[in-house]
């Protein structure tokens, strides 16, 4: 037995290798999708319109520092919004007031949750949700809009569809 042990020692020790990246690369997927999160964490509730881009270890950050993550997610059958409980650091008191935007870090950064603290003296608690919230904005949509030049008010085709001064549509009196 212990010769075919030192005649493969080059493949047990390549097993051993890839076995431990296995189960360093499965710690570090648990911890960075939130499987990980603190227990000590404060919970809050917030409803967005559109949460696109956000998604479970989703960073929340107040001036550019992370102070939690995105815990869950999911959809409310009464609002029709997307329902996202923040896991935020208890030694960070935000206020109860304060307001939750759905951000990007350019166009071609990460999506993560700004907190723009409001001027309570009351702290979020444990189950307080956040009232005034702003979704993320549909980068597409907008330069939909911007090449169509829809959603502008101004309509520069000066047809009588839009309710310009041209004739269609409209007859000459009879025997004139």
């Amino acid at each position: 037995m212990r010769g075919v042990f030192r005649e493969n020692l080059t493949e047990a020790l390549v097993g051993f290798v890839v076995v431990a990246l296995a189960l360093w690369f499965a710690v570090f997927a648990w911890q960075r999708t939130g499987g990980g999160g603190a227990t000590s964490a404060v919970h809050v509730t917030a409803l967005f319109p559109n949460a696109t881009g956000v998604s479970v270890g989703t960073d929340v950050r107040i001036a550019g520092l992370k102070v939690g993550t995105v815990s869950t997610q999911r959809l409310d059958p009464k609002t029709w919004q997307a329902e996202v409980v923040l896991a935020l650091d208890p030694s960070t008191k935000v206020p109860a007031d304060s307001t939750a935007v759905i951000t990007s870090e350019g166009l071609l950064g990460g999506t993560y949750i700004q907190l723009v603290p409001g001027a309570d003296q009351v702290a979020l608690k444990e189950g307080d949700m956040i009232v005034d919230t702003q979704g993320s904005l549909d980068l597409m949509s907008l330069i939909g809009q911007f090449i169509n030049r829809t959603g502008s008010g101004d309509d520069k085709s000066g047809g009588a569809a839009a309710g310009g001064s041209g004739t269609m549509g409209t007859a000459p009196a009879p025997g004139k």
